[in-house]
């Protein structure tokens, strides 16, 4: 009998990674082997993301290169699979685009996943069959779907919510992943609860509006009464926030992140811009006033918090002055992390309509210039904690010179931030180990074991 291994490659956010997880945990139930060798793969899968041109261009390019290997016959692989929101977003115009793909499913078909393949299985390869899949986007995880991690280091997202409802007017997500859909607050403590139970220290929450949790349901539970839920779990150590609307920062929420000792004194606030002009456009809830109300809120109601921001430069209408601002404003307010997209126009958005005269190369320009004054920032605020006692979660071995294992502190989210180089004793992965910082850099931390 053939075994059926499946390569699984996901591509984009942590949201997609979650619905990965879910996907390769109902394979591995159905009788599927999943492999990090696609050599070994008889099916290969990508999960893709559509967000933005630069993710679209990343999922196309991968999917040929699998497509390649595929045709190549190096090894077992008979059947490409593409799932995601490259399918959801495009349809069946990728049946006729990509012909090397033998099955494009959409969001709602996570949990289906094995019934697909087997279909696709059952069918001779020369056979003829239907090539996509794609439904309305209104598919929520709940704890019942196994997941396998595939993170590291005992660190696994939990996403509370999928969809969103914000509409800003640059923004694809709604259309791709449906309006905001929450899931029951018992439904995420039981999979807390089983994350906590396989090892799992560090819980990130997350969604596309984690802030914007319960509204659509009945009561409207906030997640400011998720969190203290979440950190009663025994076996949790660290929770982290991220994708809070600044518009939805309640003192209520600041007030749990800063009395519940495993919540990290961490927030990821994705403003875009700073200029109230710029904002209008975005269709964002709030001016450049309510934004600086709540980082000082949030500074001044939790002690030490790490500050990270997303923005968007290049966006139809942003004039030199309005830049300017915008430069001034990361010079001001110094956020301990920050990333820069350069503005991407998208068909079905309502600024795709928006006269834009700003070419490519200004628009990476103005990142760079950005990015360039983010730097220095980030080596005076981490220089300022060298001599500073941190906790930090060892991810595994290192490979700086001098320094045996590699980790993250509280002020560190995994991927997007930087890791903190450890130098010491002989910590085991996955264990949370109290360090002293004796050297920093523009984005990374260097400590040794106390």
């Amino acid at each position: 009998m053939h075994v059926k291994k499946v390569h699984i490659v996901s591509l984009g956010c942590p949201k997609n990674l979650v619905d990965s997880e879910v996907m390769a945990g109902v394979l591995a139930e159905r009788g599927y082997l999943p492999t990090e060798r696609p050599e070994e793969a008889s099916i290969i899968m990508i999960n893709t993301c559509a967000f933005i041109l630069p993710a679209r261009e990343e999922a196309i390019a991968e999917i040929l290169r699998m497509a390649a290997w595929k045709q190549k016959g190096g090894g077992p692989c008979l059947r490409l699979v593409v799932t995601g929101c490259l399918p959801q977003r495009y349809g069946k115009e990728l049946v006729d685009a990509l012909p090397e793909v033998d099955l494009f499913l959409g969001t709602a078909e996570v949990p289906h996943i094995a019934r697909h393949l087997d279909e696709l299985f059952a069918i001779p390869k020369a056979g003829k069959y239907r090539r996509s899949a794609i439904g309305r986007p209104t598919f929520l995880m709940n704890a019942d779907h196994r997941r396998l991690i595939s993170t590291s280091a005992n660190s696994a997202y939990i996403k509370i919510a999928d969809g969103c409802s914000n509409h800003c007017s640059y923004c694809v997500i709604p259309s791709i992943r449906g309006k905001a859909r929450s899931r029951a607050i018992d439904d995420i403590l039981k999979e807390a609860e089983g994350l906590a139970a396989q090892g799992v220290r560090e819980l990130i929450v997350i969604a596309q509006d984690t802030t914007a949790y319960g509204l659509d349901r009945k009561g409207k539970p906030t997640l400011s009464r998720l969190l203290r839920e979440l950190v009663a779990i025994d076996g949790l150590s660290w929770i982290r926030l991220l994708y809070t609307y600044p518009a939805r920062l309640t003192e209520e929420l600041l007030q749990t992140i800063a009395e519940k000792k495993k919540i990290c004194h961490y927030l990821d606030i994705p403003i875009q811009h700073s200029d109230d002009a710029i904002l209008r456009a975005m269709y964002r809830r709030g001016d450049s006033a309510l934004i600086r109300n709540a980082i000082a809120k949030a500074r001044e109601i939790i002690p030490g918090v790490a500050l990270r921001t997303s923005l968007i430069v290049g966006f139809p209408g942003e004039t030199v002055r309005r830049f300017e601002k915008l430069l001034s404003f990361v010079r001001e307010i110094r956020f301990d992390h920050l990333g820069v997209f350069p503005y991407s126009r998208e068909d079905g958005t309502a600024a795709a309509a928006f006269p834009s005269r700003i070419s490519k190369r200004e628009k990476e320009r103005r990142r760079n210039l950005i990015m360039e004054e983010q730097a220095l920032i980030s080596r005076e605020i981490n220089s300022a904690l060298i001599g500073t006692r941190q906790e930090v979660l060892v991810e595994g071995k290192g490979e700086l010179e001098g320094f045996t294992h590699i980790g993250r502190c509280r002020r560190q989210a995994p991927e997007i931030d930087g890791a903190t180089h450890i130098r010491g004793g002989d910590p085991k992965t996955g264990v949370i180990v109290t360090c002293r910082i004796i050297g920093a850099d523009d984005y990374d931390l260097f400590a040794e074991v106390l």
